[in-house]
């Protein structure tokens, strides 16, 4: 079922020729970026009515407003099943432990007697949280959007999801649900190109409310969300431009062939684009994983969005020649989730340095850092790990440097802001200084 790639014959390449050979999803944004375009230009232009317009298009439901009515933010909740509730709840409280971990002081640091240069962190002021609708519905992307924003000190945000022709041009439910436990009261359902749009522009709803425009739009979603947010990037911040999700899995002759078929396939079903990777050192363990597949790919719901997955040039099998060679193919490759399933996984774990995370050992399955870790899940993807973090409380703080030095401390310095100055044939800025100790008349 998966392709095979054997890297065993020859030394690996440098890890910019390896990057190359290695399977990986074709996002292609700058195709989506004329339709994107068009649909940002339109909302820039006409606002909601642009919007709107835009979800009957799509969506095929055109909501009464954009912003969800109070009332069905609280009966989404209240109608809830208990037992989901219950696991959002979990999720929720994992979440908010290790992001309210993550808030970070301001540094005061004393460069020069009278001299100090703090850097303050400040949230950002009004932010859009993305979750996107579609072949599934993601209430965990509202809680790993919302918590890290509410932790870093986010005073106005605002969700949005793409409005459901089943549900009366609503949010899932589950979507909504989920604000409410998170105290979210701004929602919005829209969804696309035309809602980072929305989100950065702001409008005026069908019944006269304002829709603030946000400083920062965060969140996954599709390859024209993803299009949108290279556009709008500047007059908006983002966290990243979100391509197919991905898995890599480290392993050797010790794993549990089971559980790295059953790992695969869970990637494997968010979208019939989704790669799957297999990174191992075992002939043995390769055959088992494929009978395995045979096995499980047939037993599960979405079966056929599974197979077009593991069969398609994205996904594959990496055979290497040792643990250390399979590092620097996880390493080259930079998965959005990595999974370590090797004889010593912490030290393996350990090693790596391209990952948006890394999942240790046979317990600690991408499955849980999707829901209940208490990790993030909106991650870097399409190789972005070598330079890109995931989604944290740091993405919604600035920092801020304040210097703050009296007259001794900068007479100190003064002559060699001058003479940085005039090297830099700037003397104006040299003149700002001296100016400052100029006799009176």
């Amino acid at each position: 079922m998966l392709h095979r790639l054997d890297l065993r014959a020859e030394p690996l390449p440098r890890p910019a020729t390896l990057r190359g050979m290695l399977p990986r999803a074709e996002v292609d944004v700058d195709t989506a970026l004329a339709a994107a375009r068009t649909l940002v230009e339109d909302v820039r232009d006409r606002g909601v009515p642009a919007a709107l317009d835009a979800t009957e298009r799509f969506d095929k439901v055109r909501p009464a407003t954009v912003r969800v009515p109070a009332a069905a933010i609280t009966g989404a909740l209240r109608d809830l099943d208990p037992e989901v509730r219950a696991a959002l709840q979990t999720s929720i409280d994992r979440a908010r432990i290790v992001h309210t971990e993550q808030r970070r002081p301001d540094v005061v640091t004393q460069v020069v007697p009278g001299g100090t240069v703090t850097e303050r962190f400040v949230p950002v002021g009004r932010v859009g949280l993305y979750a996107p609708g579609g072949l599934a519905v993601y209430p965990s992307s509202v809680i790993m959007n919302v918590v890290p924003a509410q932790a870093a000190g986010v005073e106005s945000l605002v969700v949005a999801s793409p409005a459901q022709a089943e549900f009366g041009g609503l949010p899932h439910p589950t979507i909504l649900a989920a604000a409410a436990l998170l105290g979210v009261e701004e929602v919005w359902a829209v969804g696309g190109a035309q809602c980072v749009a929305l989100l950065a522009y702001g409008g005026t709803d069908t019944d006269g409310t304002e829709l603030e425009p946000v400083d920062m739009v965060t969140g996954p979603g599709n390859v024209y969300v993803t299009a949108a947010k290279r556009l709008l990037r500047g007059l908006v911040g983002i966290d990243a431009e979100a391509g197919t999700t991905e898995i890599a899995i480290l392993a050797d002759g010790t794993a549990d062939a089971g559980h790295v078929a059953a790992d695969l396939i869970s990637q494997a079903e968010h979208d019939p684009n989704a790669a799957s990777v297999l990174v191992t050192t075992s002939d043995a363990l390769v055959e088992q994983v494929e009978a395995e597949l045979e096995n499980r790919v047939g037993a599960t719901k979405h079966t056929e969005r599974v197979r077009t997955a593991l069969t398609g040039p994205q996904s594959g099998v990496i055979l290497v020649g040792s643990v250390d060679d399979g590092i620097a193919v996880v390493d080259a490759y930079a998965a959005e989730h990595l999974e370590i399933q090797t004889g010593d996984s912490s030290a393996v774990a350990a090693r790596v340095r391209n990952a948006g995370a890394i999942f240790v050992g046979a317990w600690s399955p991408v499955s849980l850092g999707d829901y209940c870790a208490g990790s993030n899940h909106v991650l870097p993807t399409g190789g972005c790990a070598r330079h890109s973090g995931g989604l944290s409380t740091s993405t919604f703080l600035r920092g801020v440097h304040v210097v703050d030095y009296t007259a001794d401390a900068l007479r100190e310095v003064a002559g060699r802001v001058v003479t940085l100055a005039n090297a830099e044939d700037l003397p104006a800025h040299g003149e700002a200084v001296t100016a400052r100790f100029e006799e009176k008349a």
